[in-house]
């Protein structure tokens, strides 16, 4: 049984084209360079800062956000910058009587953001507020914690086969790897992607697929969220 779903934020939930945008701009770099040279180094398997220290190799990033918001152009998100099939999956989910999160590896300024969205969520994480970042173990085991202990019936649903899908599986976790934005559709590892439960390309899949999972187990999900879960991050 599936009785309560994680969902990661950029790249799941959280389209980051204008926000990678905006780095560009602030960088002075044309747009399309600058997402080439980021989908090169998401390719060669490095952490994605590597792209801004091409531009500019003594790159800070807790520095430059805080020159950012001293300029009046801080990193930001809104309703607009939520992939189209977000809310509405997550409101299904929710229908189903599943808990359901977000949690996902974000900078201090992005919990507000994100509880200022309003989403249909029981509980929101960052790798900020929990002091822990993917692809660690203790922020799945916060996870798995959040979700009510038993990670077996809890679902990670992540763009990244390397810190989503992978780490969440470590801790016991079942896992759904969703292909879209720069790393679902450039870092191809295949022994990781099929372990998962579902793979999809839309969220608009993931409910029926998991109400066909926990249909055929033959057990009802109750409503509510699971013992041991907080809604807070």
């Amino acid at each position: 049984m599936i009785k309560a779903i994680f969902f990661d934020v950029g790249g799941t939930i959280l389209d980051e084209s204008r926000e990678f945008a905006t780095w560009a701009d602030w960088l002075g770099v044309p747009r399309h360079t600058f997402s080439a040279v980021f989908g090169a180094v998401i390719a060669r398997g490095l952490d994605y800062q590597e792209t801004f220290r091409v531009f500019r190799p003594d790159f800070d990033l807790a520095a430059e956000l805080e020159r950012r918001a001293a300029a009046g152009k801080p990193e930001s998100f809104g309703e607009d910058d939520l992939y189209p099939d977000a809310r509405a999956c997550l409101t299904s989910l929710r229908d189903q009587g599943l808990f359901v999160g977000l949690a996902g590896n974000q900078p201090a300024h992005a919990e507000a953001l994100l509880r200022a969205l309003d989403l249909p969520v029981d509980a929101i994480g960052t790798s900020h507020g929990w002091g822990v970042a993917k692809p660690a173990s203790a922020f799945f085991e916060r996870v798995v914690r959040e979700g009510g202990g038993d990670p077996s019936s809890i679902l990670y649903v992540g763009d990244r086969p390397d810190n989503d899908v992978r780490p969440a599986l470590r801790v016991g976790m079942k896992t759904c790897l969703i292909r879209r934005g720069p790393w679902g559709h450039i870092l191809d590892l295949p022994a990781v992607a099929e372990q998962c439960l579902f793979r999809i390309d839309s969220l608009d899949e993931l409910p029926s697929l998991v109400a066909k999972h926990n249909a055929a187990s033959g057990k009802p999900v109750s409503a509510g969220p699971p013992s041991g879960a907080t809604a807070t991050g």
